[in-house]
């Protein structure tokens, strides 16, 4: 960077990358902290990779550390950006497949496995 011109250039091309239209993604969070790990959280994201090739998804998978919810884990969130973020607890490899068939591929939240929902206006 060498002037204030640059920087604007640079602040117009991250500007144009967040867009809302550009940000129309699925992100599947997988708790990775000790704690997520202790309590099989290896196991659910092998079960989330599989269904997700499995029903030839395009999301995001990524792994996060604790985040305080230790008595929950393993936590798998589904987050349809920008819209909801929905945070299922006590994930097993089967539930982990579910909530992908159910939650990803036919858009129906498995309520009784999810404990918490944020939407954009939270």
């Amino acid at each position: 960077m060498k002037s204030l011109a640059d920087l604007k250039k640079i602040r117009e091309q991250q500007q144009k990358i967040h867009e809302p239209e550009k940000l129309e993604q699925v992100n599947v969070i997988i708790g990775m902290g000790t704690c997520g790990i202790a309590a099989g959280a290896r196991n659910v994201l092998a079960a989330v990779k599989d269904a997700v090739a499995e029903h030839g998804l395009q999301v995001n998978i990524i792994e996060t550390g604790c985040i305080g919810m230790c008595e929950y884990e393993p936590l798998l969130d589904i987050q349809l950006v920008p819209e909801e973020r929905i945070t299922y607890g006590q994930v097993t490899p089967d539930l982990a497949r579910k909530i992908i068939a159910d939650h990803i591929a036919n858009g129906q939240i498995v309520y009784d496995a999810a404990i918490a929902r944020l939407t954009r206006e939270d």
